[in-house]
């Protein structure tokens, strides 16, 4: 079986999925109580995606991803609030301000070890959300800007309290960035950016032009992570200092440690695991959810991924070990 062969297989979709995405799509409706919660967990999986194009498939450590999605939101809260209220319009300036953004911080990625990169990251978040807290007269500073209004999506569906029409926009974004992002790992530029992420040196040698590699992964994760922070902006009708803070990219990292990196679908299984542990475990314990959660990590670094999902395999592999001795 050739590359190219390979590539194809992959790229197909299968079975599963379509159920998966039709599940995905019926929820709002079949749980309606719950859409709000949905429609968080579709935003939060969008961001988890952005960012594994940049961990998962290049390598990339990244403790400041934030900086995009708060860039993302509050240009389509500007937007909105200052110019037009369409949503979709919104999603687009906000998506593209982030894409310019990550466009200019690629240049900053270039070169360094993984420690560098972690720094400058980081510093970019904290540098945005200084500015947003000093520009307050445009911002909101530490008040976040509020009063952001949103038209009816397609100029026909209003945001209802319930949450179902913000659920089903947020799923349908993620959804079609979902599948531009599938498209991208599975075509030769995915291929490549494995490469790179496997030995670097070893790719720069067979002629791969890294830079401008990592440059278009960056750039294009930046723009989904701007969606996924417009997407927030708009469906709350608010956005705070909060989308810039650290934890947010520590929260989004422990989302791909639950689901894995390297799979995209390990973004949207980790924030579907970590909301819902969030959502159960702050109900019955809200002054140390932390601490199960971080409970949680390490039984999960010490058993493995896959033993937590499948326990019989502790006793297959106990069996084998019997047998060996």
């Amino acid at each position: 079986m050739n590359a190219h062969t390979s590539l194809l297989r992959a790229a197909r979709w299968q079975p599963l999925e379509l159920v998966f995405w039709a599940f995905a799509f019926a929820s709002p409706w079949v749980l309606a109580q719950h859409a709000l919660i949905i429609n968080e967990i579709a935003i939060v999986a969008l961001f988890a995606v952005s960012l594994d194009l940049v961990l998962g498939y290049t390598g990339i450590v990244s403790l400041g991803h934030a900086a995009f999605l708060g860039f993302g939101a509050y240009s389509a809260a500007l937007f909105a609030k200052h110019i037009h209220p369409d949503p979709l319009l919104g999603l687009l300036v906000g998506m593209a301000a982030a894409t310019l953004l990550g466009a200019v911080c690629s240049l900053s990625i270039m070169r360094g070890s993984d420690l560098t990169r972690l720094m400058v990251t980081l510093g970019t978040a904290l540098i945005l959300l200084e500015l947003a807290n000093k520009f307050s007269d445009l911002t909101g500073g530490a008040d976040g800007l509020q009063g952001v209004i949103m038209g009816p999506l397609l100029g026909q569906f209003e945001f209802d309290l319930m949450g179902q029409t913000s659920a089903w926009y947020s799923l349908a974004v993620l959804l079609v960035l979902f599948v531009l992002a599938r498209r991208l790992v599975h075509a030769p530029l995915g291929a490549t950016l494995k490469a790179v992420r496997d030995n670097r040196l070893r790719a720069m040698a067979i002629g791969i032009p890294v830079t401008a590699r990592l440059a278009v992964v960056y750039t294009v994760a930046a723009g989904i992570a701007g969606a996924a922070g417009a997407l927030m902006a708009q469906t709350t009708g608010f956005a705070s200092l909060d989308v810039f803070s650290v934890d947010r990219s520590a929260d989004v990292m422990l989302m791909l440690a639950i689901g894995g990196v390297g799979w995209l679908y390990g973004g949207i299984a980790g924030a579907v695991a970590f909301k819902l542990m969030y959502d159960v475990i702050a109900n019955i314990t809200p002054q140390y959810w932390t601490f199960w959660m971080g409970l949680f990590l390490v039984v999960l670094v010490l058993v493995g991924r896959e033993r937590l999902i499948r326990p019989w395999t502790w006793f297959s592999a106990a069996s084998r070990k019997e047998g060996q001795s």
